[in-house]
């Protein structure tokens, strides 16, 4: 029996083990540093039909109606006029086993949590070394006590620690030089936009996205602000908490986005975006980084958390056919979608009138050209 240690119990860690669990020939452990997995509620993610044709795998199509929703379509709007520019339909890529859907994190978690045995996840384990010995891996945590297996797979996060550990040196995402505010909204609190949908509103250096993350009208607001911030602010991590920077970042989204919205917020959190600069390729041949860990996109294509369940159902096939590595066409994917992720951050952000002005004229014509819309969206969420 073939032992595997997964470090990191998010979505990507616990995913792999509910796949992995499937096979008897397989001793599966997740450690997880924090003493419970992040259950917390409110904050929404999107999953595109690539992911969740993987998910229904195991079972996600029979979660709770009422705990997810399925938008048709992506409205885009002008910050400026407060005008509607066009809308993209998402929804030509469903099919009957797999639609596009928002959900609430916590859902999605719990889901997979649910799914496994309690004894599948060790709490309270921070890795502090990692050997290797023969085809022996040794991970020792904070308390001196050690596991062996046969296989890693490093499941923790941007800033993963045990991604630096292998490496043998530091290894840290960039800034992306901008801040996210996400917070939930009740539905009502919305005026002018159509409440089935995903709204993107365009502005100047910053953009918002809303969208209902559930049937019991509750909505997932994100606001995207570029920003600069010194070296002293970025690593002062109380700083993002901390209610007069909170303030400070709604008073200059309030310039741009209905005061109403504003005063409606609930649950507001500030992060500093930060991507991954490179994909590190681990030498030992059975060690694996998945999720954010693997790579963490700009927030502006949607695709964190569906390219993170694509990555462990990779690796999952691959353990199953003993091949030990990524392919090429994983890593050039990677890119592909990262590069996009960043010209969509670029044509949202424009802060010249005339340069606005014909990107939303090009944007009419686009959503409506089946061509480009399988070239740009087709190669993501067909998979």
């Amino acid at each position: 029996m073939k032992k595997i240690a997964i470090i990191g119990g998010g979505i990507s860690g616990l995913y792999l083990a509910n796949l992995l669990r499937k096979n008897s020939s397989y001793e599966i452990t997740i450690y997880e540093k924090n003493n419970s997995v992040n259950l917390e509620k409110g904050y929404g993610i999107q999953l595109s039909v690539n992911s969740i044709k993987l998910l229904n795998e195991i079972g996600f199509q029979n979660i709770n109606l009422e705990d997810k929703f399925h938008p048709n379509k992506v409205d885009f709007y002008s910050l400026k006029n407060k005008k509607k520019i066009c809308d993209l339909n998402i929804s030509v890529f469903n099919n009957i086993e797999a639609k596009y859907t928002t959900l609430q994190r916590f859902t999605l978690i719990n889901f997979l949590k649910n799914k496994l045995p309690d004894n599948f996840i060790n709490y309270n384990k921070k890795v502090t070394k990692i050997d290797y010995e023969d085809d022996n891996i040794e991970v020792t945590f904070e308390n001196s006590a050690s596991i062996e297996c046969d296989y890693l797979v490093i499941s923790d996060g941007t800033f993963s620690k045990s991604k630096s550990l292998i490496a043998k040196k530091e290894i840290k995402p960039k800034y992306f030089k901008s801040i996210a505010l996400r917070a939930t909204i009740d539905r009502n609190s919305i005026k002018g936009i159509d409440p089935n949908n995903i709204s993107l509103s365009l502005g100047s250096n910053l953009h918002s996205v809303s969208y209902p993350i559930d049937k019991k009208g509750q909505f997932n607001f994100v606001s995207i602000l570029r920003k600069k911030l010194s070296i002293n602010e970025l690593f002062d991590y109380s700083l993002f908490d901390r209610s007069d920077f909170i303030s400070s970042i709604l008073s200059e989204i309030s310039k741009q986005i209905d005061p109403d919205i504003i005063k409606n917020l609930k649950d507001i959190r500030c992060f500093p975006v930060f991507v991954s600069s490179e994909i590190h390729q681990p030498i030992n041949k059975n060690t694996f980084l998945i999720g954010d860990a693997f790579f963490a996109f700009p927030p502006t294509f949607a695709q964190g958390a569906s390219q993170s369940i694509e990555v462990v159902h990779e690796l999952y096939k691959n353990l199953e056919n003993e091949d030990n590595q990524f392919n090429v066409e994983r890593i050039e994917r990677t890119k592909m979608i990262d590069r996009k992720s960043k010209f969509n951050y670029f044509v949202f952000h424009l802060s010249n009138p005339l340069l606005a002005w014909i990107r939303n004229t090009v944007m009419k014509y686009l959503v409506k050209n089946n061509k480009f819309i399988n070239s740009y969206l087709g190669k993501i969420y067909k998979n």
